[in-house]
């Protein structure tokens, strides 16, 4: 089901990844091995976001912060946004990061 974020303008790369970071399944220009090593950075940087969410309703006493539903990291060429336990990789130029945290939410309740 995944497949279809791969038809949105500028994804080159978006994979699904179990509890444990290890792919589930995964499309794009990369190899498996890349996909492999994508889906368990997304699981480790999701573990960390939540980490400090955590941390931040903790000190703030402040309800809404946790837990996240999901993380974007911006680059010049290319992004890599996450939503549940999915991640893509975008050309930053060419994607409306909007439309694909929108169908990446959709694809996540599947």
């Amino acid at each position: 089901m995944i497949k279809r974020l791969m038809i949105l303008d500028g994804v080159t790369a978006a994979c699904q990844f179990r509890d444990d970071g290890s792919l589930i399944e995964g499309y794009g220009l990369a190899g498996d091995q890349q996909l492999e090593k994508l889906a368990q950075f997304g699981h480790e940087f999701r573990r960390m976001v939540q980490g400090n969410a955590d941390q931040l309703s903790m000190f703030t006493q402040m309800r809404g912060w946790t837990p996240p539903r999901g993380w974007i990291v911006r680059g010049p060429e290319a992004s890599i946004c996450s939503v549940a336990n999915l991640v893509c990789v975008l050309e930053t130029a060419q994607a409306r990061v909007d439309e694909v945290l929108i169908e990446m939410d959709e694809v996540s309740r599947w």
